[in-house]
């Protein structure tokens, strides 16, 4: 009986890390030293004075597609540099996947930056940190259709291994 005890919490902890890892758009997500905050999603209208910043660069897109745009925002609490993870992607239901744009504009989240020990990123005094929505913008190009396939998904690596989700409000 203890022994059957004992597996039942290891296993029941295994299952409280993993659901560490999958957070709601807004709930900071902790990948090794880094707090990844997603703060807002929301698609980009090429059109729109407002977000001719964040689309700094890129072309315009056909009618069957979007640009949504991920802002967050990075903390590294460790006492050593990280690494910003270099790939994020985007997934939906039907496990339509989407990577992240080279982006020219000045809100934009570098991927794969080393972050200082306390430091974050955006950093602040930039653009991005006091803009607006005081958040670094992750780029992706997607189908017009991806709302049908909701949930949609932010998947973060880590050089661990471990893979946050980020479940995105759109």
């Amino acid at each position: 009986l203890v022994l059957v005890l004992v597996a039942g919490a290891l296993v029941a902890g295994c299952g409280e890390d993993e659901e560490d890892l999958e957070v709601m758009e807004g709930e900071p997500v902790e990948l090794g030293e880094l707090l990844y905050n997603v703060q807002i999603t929301r698609f980009l209208n090429p059109g729109d004075p407002e977000d001719e910043a964040y689309l700094r660069g890129q072309p315009g897109v056909p009618p069957d597609e979007e640009y949504l745009a991920v802002f967050m925002a990075v903390e590294n609490e460790g006492d050593e540099p990280e690494q910003l993870a270099d790939e994020m992607t985007i997934a939906d239901t039907r496990d339509n996947t989407y990577e992240p744009l080279d982006s020219d504009s000045e809100y934009a989240l570098e991927l794969g930056v080393t972050i200082p020990p306390g430091d974050e990123v955006p950093a602040p005094d930039t653009p991005a940190a006091s803009g607006p929505i005081q958040g670094g913008m992750a780029l992706f190009r997607v189908d017009r259709d991806v709302t049908e396939n909701r949930p949609i998904d932010l998947r973060i690596p880590s050089e661990s291994g471990e893979e946050a989700e980020v479940q995105l409000d759109i």
